[in-house]
């Protein structure tokens, strides 16, 4: 269990910001269900005084993202998690711009001193092998050249996987969001612990 006695995120909680598109967002979802509202559920759970802000946006692709992050994500930010892409994988837009994009938040993020989580997406199988070799490599590199904390696949043992997905077959369930959020969880884990001394994590 992630232990938070060291360095100041301890004493007074930690926020993290879920910055993302209807995978973060909740799409259809009861309340209380997205991803951001379980995920500090489960934080809590464990003892991790933690509030976990949800800058979800339906259809929000990375420049979309990249246009309102001053706002989307305030400066108390103590973490980011990065949950973008899918959409711009399903319009088809050039990889070359969604990397640009998330470089851009991850520079400026970077510049704050604050902490990310980057969560990784991956082409869906229509678009060709051409296009997702492309875009599946965004991800990897960003987090080689920024040094963040990576999960490689937002919807890892989720995708494709109907019990586990609405009727529409992309956006995950109730019973989806619990499968990300337990394979997740040893990710964020090592997120908040950046929050803390320059020692921690």
């Amino acid at each position: 269990m992630l232990m938070l006695a060291a360095g100041p995120a301890a004493a007074d909680g930690v926020k993290i910001v879920a910055l993302g598109d209807s995978l973060s967002a909740g799409y259809e979802l009861p309340a209380g269900q997205s991803f951001p509202e379980r995920l500090e559920t489960a934080l809590r759970a464990r003892g991790v005084d933690a509030t976990v802000v949800n800058a979800g946006v339906s259809g929000d692709t990375s420049s979309g993202a990249l246009s309102r992050l001053d706002w989307a994500v305030p400066e108390d930010a103590d973490a980011v998690i990065v949950e973008l892409g899918a959409n711009d994988a399903l319009r088809g837009v050039d990889p070359g711009r969604t990397y640009e994009a998330l470089s851009d938040i991850l520079s400026r993020l970077a510049e704050r001193d604050t902490p990310v989580l980057l969560a990784g997406m991956l082409a869906p199988p229509n678009m060709g092998s051409d296009y997702a070799g492309r875009f599946d490599a965004i991800y990897p590199r960003l987090a080689e050249e920024y040094d963040v904390v990576f999960y490689p696949f937002f919807l890892d043992g989720v995708a494709a996987e109907p019990e586990l997905n609405l009727p529409d077959g992309m956006h995950p369930n109730e019973d989806g969001i619990a499968v990300i959020v337990e394979r997740i969880m040893p990710y964020v884990e090592r997120l908040i612990a950046r929050t803390g001394t320059a020692s921690a994590g």
